[in-house]
């Protein structure tokens, strides 16, 4: 076998002008995909990290980006009827809710509305429970989208409960991603569909379409569950064994949202186009307004912010840094990932000179290197600012969450990452309420007494930490 990999790599080499055809080949395909690259007018820095790349890993490069470049999708869009899906929305009080909540109704289509309960949930096994007892209590429909659904102890009590409804008579509709669920077989679910209930992949992997570039990236990084539409839940847990802290001690810190009210009408539109867009059909959606009940005002001012790849506006990133700019008083970031643009970056250390009460939560060890370099690349820049930087120590820190002085909070599904803000289809929530905020504020300040604060002058030894933060960073446009 050698022999003859030896033989054919001469016979290769031996062909005339061998050198000359690969070297024009080379620069044929570094122009045609570099100007497709440039062409989609991304942000320069991600651009030109592409283009080095493709320099640097002649013929190579193009199989990397045909499998993880950015693309372009076509999703066709449903027309969000507010007549037929009924949703009814209010603008909540104040010059600072007013611009934000206008800013998310154009980014996304979505109006702001209200709730009449938030809860939070920390951790997996509180939101579980949570979980299984809306679910128990189902009479209509249940509806779960999740990134990562797991064939484990947790991921079978939830498939339990669904059968058990499915076989009373409950429409449930289960989405799952076909990435985050790679490794969950569809036999897990075969008692689920033979008991009536019905499951579909969101964008599942296409290698043997040559003519079709394969889904690595573009995946649904929602966790969506909405009960006979009354109930609601989103955030950052998905269901698996890792983050159910009643099995494991290293579990994840996270946090999730139970809801009640209008804004539980919002998360059902979103479940309701991402399950047309991944199964091609609509015929339900009609069945699924007719099964809405009626609408129940609440006292929280509320708003479901969307975005995805189908998008070009960043809808949760601009949410985020324009919910920095409106800040008066402090700004608490907690995030698992930490790579920011520099439109974020900007926000918060001009938010910091301007003298506000600017906090970072990371964890000290995310479940990816890189990111924890590339997140530490920045830090150095955010502390001479003024911005507190906390690194959580006990678990691996999960929770996505943004406090903005005693009344805006922001929590769901996004990492604040270049992944999260403009390939990962994601959803959050963002709240107009003291309560809320005030909930949210204390469980923060109780994560701190677990996260060492970042000093400026740590020791930084330049193999160890400095090189590998500065590749990191290089790199950081394509995490």
């Amino acid at each position: 076998m050698f022999e003859f990999v030896q033989q054919t790599w001469q016979a290769f080499w031996a062909i005339p002008h061998i050198r000359a055809w690969l070297s024009v080949g080379w620069l044929a395909y570094l122009l045609w995909l570099g100007s497709w690259i440039v062409l989609q007018k991304r942000e320069p820095v991600a651009t030109i990290s592409w283009l080095v790349s493709l320099a640097a890993l002649p013929y190579i490069g193009f199989f990397v980006y045909y499998l993880f470049g950015p693309q372009r999708i076509r999703r066709h869009r449903l027309r969000r009827a507010r007549a037929r899906v009924g949703m009814p929305g209010e603008m909540p009080a104040g010059e600072d809710a007013v611009e934000l909540a206008r800013l998310g109704q154009a980014t996304t289509g979505l109006p702001p509305t209200t709730a009449r309960s938030v809860r939070l949930l920390v951790d997996g096994a509180a939101t579980y429970d949570a979980l299984l007892e809306a679910v128990r209590e189902a009479r209509d429909h249940v509806h779960l989208e999740y990134y990562i659904y797991t064939p484990d102890h947790s991921g079978a009590e939830l498939r339990d409960a669904l059968v058990e409804r499915a076989r009373a008579g409950v429409t449930v509709r289960l989405l799952l991603d076909a990435v985050g669920c790679s490794k969950t077989p569809r036999s897990f679910f075969a008692e689920l569909l033979d008991a009536g209930g019905e499951l579909a992949w969101f964008h599942p992997m296409r290698f043997g379409r040559v003519w079709e570039r394969p889904w690595l990236n573009l995946r649904t990084h929602r966790k969506i569950v909405v009960i006979d539409g009354l109930v609601g839940f989103a955030g950052g847990i998905n269901i698996t064994d890792e983050e159910n802290d009643r099995l494991r001690e290293d579990a994840y810190r996270d946090l999730h949202l139970r809801l009640e009210g209008d804004v539980v009408r919002a998360l059902q539109l979103v479940f309701v186009e991402d399950w047309a867009y991944a199964t091609g059909s609509r015929e339900f959606i009609g069945e699924v307004a007719r099964a809405m009940p009626a609408p129940a005002h609440g006292t929280i001012a509320a708003q479901v912010l969307t975005s995805g790849p189908d998008s070009d506006w960043e809808a949760i990133h601009r949410l985020h840094v324009g919910a920095i700019h409106a800040a008066r008083r402090r700004v608490w970031l907690v995030t698992p990932y930490f790579v920011p643009g520099e439109a974020a970056m900007m926000a918060l250390t001009s938010a910091a000179f301007g003298g506000l009460d600017v906090r970072l939560l990371v964890p000290r060890h995310s479940d990816s290197k890189l990111v924890t370099y590339a997140a530490r690349s920045y830090f150095d820049t955010l502390l001479a600012a003024g911005v507190k930087v906390y690194e959580y120590g006990p678990r691996m820190l999960h929770t996505k969450a943004l406090l903005v002085d005693d009344d805006l909070a922001l929590v769901g599904s996004a990492n604040f990452d270049h992944r999260s803000f403009r390939l990962n289809f994601e959803v959050c929530l963002m709240f107009r309420d003291e309560q809320v905020a005030a909930d949210l504020a204390r469980l923060i300040e109780g994560e701190f007494a677990s996260a060492p604060r970042v000093r400026a002058e740590r020791q930084r030894p330049l193999l160890r930490t400095r090189l590998p933060e500065a590749f990191a960073r290089l790199l950081s446009p394509l995490l």
